[in-house]
Parts: C-alpha cells; structure tokens; sequence
C-alpha cells in the first residue's frame, strides 16, 4: 500500500486536488486550453495525451482518461456507431476520443456525428474549440444546456432520428432519468448501445438497479459491468454497458413510460 508521500509523487496533481478538495470549476479548464495551445498538438491522439498529460502534472480534471478511454474504443470499433450522443461533455476529452475511433471503425468520416451535451457555456466553448485542434469539429456538435431539453430539441428538429450509442457522464443521480427521457423519444432502436461511466465511484446504483431491472430485460436490454480504472489514481470504478439486442419499446409502453 501506497503511503501518502509515495503516492503524491506518483499522481502530482492528486497532490493538490486532496489538498484543496476542488476537482473542478475553478479555473483549471481555462489553464487546460492554454496548456494545449501551449504544446501545439497535431492530431487526436495528441490532444488526449497532452490532456492527460495536463491532468497528471498540473491540475486533476473529471475526463475518463487513458484507461476508461481504451475501453471506449473498443466499444467503439466493436459496434461502429455513426450517431453518438453524449450527456456530459465537459471539456470534450470523450467526444474528441469517440469521433477518432468512429473514424477509424468506418474506414473515414462520412455520416459519422456527435452531438456532445453540456450544461455549462464556458466549458462548452473549451470543448468546441478542443474539437477544432484535434481536427474532429466537423463531427463533434457541442450543444449547452441541460442534457433532457437538449436531446429532446434535437429530436424535434429532427436532427437526431436514432442514437448509435448512448453516453451518460454526467450527474449520476440524472442517469435513470436522462435513460428514460431519450428512451420515450424513440430514437433508441434495437442495437443500440449505452454506456454510463462512474457507476461505482462516485456511484449509479438506482440506475444500476433500473437498467438491470426485469422491465428493462423483458424489453430486450442486456447489461453488464465493465472495469475501469479513474486516472490519474488508478481508482477501481466500472462503466455499466447496456445494449438493446430485442425489440425497442413499442408505442403503447412508450405510453405507459411517459404516464
């Protein structure tokens, strides 16, 4: 076991965060573009390292990281979404992730969107102009604004009919809420996939219970925890993985949901 001393100078920023007891929204966002900037990354992959690079060093920052975005990928290259959507965005570390591996899974670029959603206007402009560097903004649409009245616009402008893959990074408490919202639009069809990252740590588990629940399995939803680690730290966490392999709802229990 790691003593207190040791494991400062293995996680630096750790250092600071435990110090301080801020994780976020306090500046560090800003100092992250600078940093960026700073360092002139070429492509994607660059962007990312050069983010976790700043979270290791300089500040801690609530992205996935190396280790829960490795897993991302996978995702990614095993079901080959064109339609992603993300409820959290942050910074924009897992959009800009998503959007490469989606280009890599189809072999270009063409069809492929993101629509990355995020409550606050500061970050949400970091997150745009992140998606520029990497060169990935013509895929990633960063929108502001709760998760629930963005996604439900987006379907009624008819600008998202079906959603490849669902990701819920936000509030955890908002899971099983925000789930039901999109699920009510329709626009999760049979191989749909979400994916809800700090299910453990901080924890989902009235969302854990939902997805898992008979409900959702007699209406064809299969679901499983993945390890993941929080980085830097290395923290045990999993992401919950959940898939429609049956029919999606039909209209009657849409209904049903939506009473």
């Amino acid at each position: 076991m790691e003593n207190d001393a040791e494991f400062v100078q293995k996680w630096p920023s750790l250092g600071k965060a435990m110090e301080s007891g801020v994780e976020s929204h306090d500046g560090r966002e800003a100092q992250l573009l600078a940093y960026i900037l700073s360092h002139n990354p070429t492509n994607p992959l660059d962007v990312l390292s050069t983010i976790d690079e700043f979270s290791l060093r300089e500040d801690f920052l609530i992205s996935v990281g190396p280790n829960k975005a490795d897993i991302l990928r996978d995702i990614v290259m095993r079901e080959k979404p064109k339609m992603l959507v993300e409820l959290g965005g942050y910074l924009g570390y897992s959009a800009v992730l998503f959007a490469d591996a989606m280009v890599k899974a189809h072999g270009g670029d063409a069809g492929l969107k993101i629509y990355s959603l995020e409550l606050d206007p500061a970050f949400a402009a970091i997150a745009r102009q992140i998606a520029q560097i990497a060169g990935l903004d013509h895929i990633i649409e960063v929108v502001e604004g709760t998760a629930a009245s963005s996604i439900t616009s987006l379907v009624k402008e008819k600008k998202i009919t079906n959603v490849d893959l669902l990701f819920l990074d936000h509030v955890e408490d908002l899971y099983e809420q925000d789930f039901k919202i999109v699920e009510v639009l329709g626009v999760l069809k049979r191989g749909a996939v979400v994916v809800a990252d700090n299910v453990v740590r901080p924890g989902a588990p009235e969302y854990r219970e939902f997805i898992r629940g008979d409900m959702k399995k007699d209406q064809g939803w299969e679901s499983r925890g993945v390890r993941g680690l929080i980085w830097p730290g290395d923290f045990e966490d999993e992401l919950e993985v959940s898939k429609l392999v049956g029919s999606e709802p039909d209209k009657a229990v849409r209904n049903i949901m939506l009473g």
